[in-house]
């Protein structure tokens, strides 16, 4: 199964923000839209994402406050891409090895969408269901010693 497969279950609901959004701003986002990553975009092209993660990392730095930076400071001017030709292994495997519960998916600089661990689990789970009720019905359909 390939990212590709999984964006199309997923749909194509995106909530990006700038880096000079206020963080406030970008945390209230994240709560009333209930997510738990933004993209960061900027001249139309990904510069960052911003997760539960840097959040926490915020309000810990500020004693318990947002703060009033912008996104720019806190996000992850760095974040692992992969492309909608990447296998779900390969993804689970980034994400395991980076720590990352959000991958962004990129194709020539485009932003396709964002996959979660949540959704790499759903469709892991999804496609062995399918192949669990193949198996069961290929050992249903066994022919009988003699039949053949």
């Amino acid at each position: 199964m390939k990212v590709s497969e999984i964006l199309k279950v997923k749909g194509n609901i995106l909530y990006t923000v700038t880096p000079d959004t206020p963080m406030l701003d970008a945390v209230n986002t994240m709560a009333e839209k209930d997510i738990g990553s933004l993209v960061v975009m900027e001249f139309g092209e990904l510069v960052g994402m911003l997760t539960f993660r840097e959040v926490m990392n915020t309000l810990h730095r500020n004693k318990g406050e947002v703060g009033s930076d912008t996104v720019r400071k806190h996000m992850d001017d760095h974040p692992i891409t992969i492309t909608p030709d990447t296998e779900v292994n390969e993804v689970r495997r980034l994400m395991l090895e980076k720590h990352a519960r959000y991958v962004p998916a990129v194709e020539a600089k485009t932003l396709l969408g964002v996959i979660s661990f949540y959704d790499v689990a759903k469709a892991v789970l999804e496609a062995q269901s399918f192949e669990n009720k193949m198996l069961k019905a290929y050992i249903r359909d066994w022919p009988a010693e003699g039949d053949e």
